[in-house]
């Protein structure tokens, strides 16, 4: 169900070293243009001559710079937006599109411009036996039924009702713990992945290392040593490339199919394991549903939701359906309360809700009442201008991502939520799709969220669900293992930044 990389030839006994970087200082390779020309040419005495081949050399100076400059220059940088600054105020930054989709998640037909990736074939111990074992991954049930369809989930069939009908088929009750096993899927049949290492710009570790602990994390009787097992038996092996030592691992990179803190133990007794802490895990990049800012080697990738289109039209189609929503309340919240949590925001903002009954929609999720199996959540969203987004058990949440891909447009209350966290699939200017407001004065009642709300005119809030819409590709994970046909989709967004990262990284003094 989930294939293995190709096992490829071994590596050569000795590494290809690469070439000696061209110098690019030059010595002073032009004398001023007068004594040049009149050591070569008597006649510079002439004051028209000399004139006329001044102009003429500096003419042809200026033509060699503007050569000089790279063409793909400014279409690069949409591709890679700089990183999200939040700001405090609420006024958004007007900006309109009328594209179907975001011209910065169109492929190139140049897409290895940033070099390729090896796959490595780990032992079948760090990724597929852990899928294969899907009845021992969650202390509570079996989560096999959630790994099925290649990490998928089941079809959601109840979805139907609410979608258009040949979109149904794209919908699925995805978990959002797979990232691992999308990205590795996608990633066995990508266009940059390449078969001989020395040809590698980055190194893919397809390790499952989230599926692997998550059993371990709800037993109250696990050890440090069972919570560290696999970590450490995925390093021992990749140490042992000479591919790895090469770098110190700085060209290598893996998915961590959990927000960061999971890894993050620091005392045997704490929390989760200790695998970022590992020797040998500082200078890999790891991408995970959520980031630690102030972690370099930590990347923030967009949550999996439910809606994996199966074609750029699919895509097309669900944003027009968005856009088009007839929506008919002000704001919503989907959420439940954590009553072991001192004054629990996620309780006040349902009271809060309850409280503008005729402005807001509520879904109370305590217990069941939000599984797998109903379509409630999303149909809230669609009908609802604004989604309350607070923190979820961790800084982020999943419902950050299901609320945006409906053309809802979120209310956050924490920075740390999106902006701190998503840098390279959000826009970077957060006000121009988001609204801010200080939980703060939310707690002490001198802000009120649907007075704030009230305040976007109706072209103000058209512009912002349009940079919304704009950005839904980016939030995707595509069904086709070989990914859409034209469309960017957050594994391809994510891909090609950790590849330009990579080029980056070969600078140098760029490393430390």
């Amino acid at each position: 169900m989930f294939p293995l990389s190709n096992p490829s030839s071994s590596p050569e006994s000795q590494i290809k070293k690469p070439k000696t970087p061209l110098d690019v200082r030059r010595k002073d390779s032009f004398r001023s243009p007068k004594a040049f020309l009149a050591a070569h040419y008597p006649s510079i005495n002439q004051p028209r001559l000399c004139l006329f081949l001044s102009i003429f050399f500096i003419q042809i100076l200026l033509l060699l710079a503007l050569r000089s400059i790279p063409r793909s220059f400014h279409h690069r940088l949409h591709h890679f937006p700089a990183p999200v600054t939040a700001h405090h105020h609420l006024t958004p930054i007007l900006t309109t599109t009328t594209a179907s989709f975001s011209a910065s998640t169109v492929k190139e037909e140049n897409s290895c411009e940033f070099g390729e990736i090896f796959v490595y074939d780990l032992p079948s111990a760090l990724n597929h036996e852990v899928v294969n074992n899907c009845d021992e991954l969650n202390p509570w049930s079996s989560s096999c039924d959630a790994l099925s369809n290649n990490g998928f989930g089941p079809v959601a069939a109840a979805i139907s009702s609410v979608v258009p009908e040949n979109l149904a088929a794209a919908w699925y009750w995805t978990d959002q713990f797979v990232t691992e096993v999308l990205f590795h899927n996608r990633i066995l049949n990508h266009k940059c992945r390449t078969k001989d290492p020395n040809n590698a710009t980055a190194f893919y570790i397809p390790f499952y290392v989230g599926l692997a602990v998550g059993k371990f994390l709800w037993l109250k009787n696990s050890s440090a040593k069972e919570r560290d097992f696999h970590c450490e038996m995925m390093l021992k092996w990749v140490q042992d490339q000479p591919y790895f030592t090469r770098n110190d691992g700085w060209d290598h990179f893996l998915t961590m199919g959990r927000i960061s803190w999971d890894f993050r133990r620091s005392k045997d007794e704490e929390w989760g394991s200790s695998c970022i802490h590992k020797p040998g895990m500082r200078n890999v990049t790891r991408l995970l549903i959520e980031r630690n800012p102030w972690d370099y080697f930590d990347v923030g990738v967009p949550y999996p939701t439910g809606f994996h289109p199966r074609s750029d039209n699919d895509v097309v189609e669900w944003q027009e359906f968005v856009r088009n929503r007839n929506r008919k309340s002000l704001f919503c919240f989907a959420g439940a309360k954590r009553s072991k949590i001192k004054d629990d925001f996620r309780g006040l903002l349902l009271n809060h809700c309850r409280n503008e009954s005729d402005s807001c929609r509520v879904v109370d999720c305590a217990g069941s009442k939000c599984s797998n199996g109903t379509s409630i959540i999303l149909e809230t969203f669609l009908d609802s201008v604004f989604c309350l987004q607070p923190r979820g058990d961790s800084f982020t949440r999943r419902s950050i991502f299901d609320c945006m891909i409906a053309g809802s447009i979120p209310v956050l209350f924490w920075k740390r939520t999106a902006y701190d966290q998503y840098e390279w699939f959000l826009p970077a200017e957060p006000e121009s799709y988001s609204v801010f407001i200080d939980r703060n004065e939310v707690k002490n009642g001198t802000a009120s969220i649907r007075k704030v709300l009230e305040r976007y005119s109706e072209d103000e809030i058209r512009r912002m669900r349009e940079r919304v819409i704009e950005y839904i590709p980016k939030f995707l994970y595509a069904r086709p293992d070989e990914g859409l046909e034209t469309i960017k989709d957050a594994f391809d967004v994510a891909i090609d930044a950790v590849l330009r990262r990579f080029k980056e990284q070969e600078q140098p003094g760029y490393r430390w």
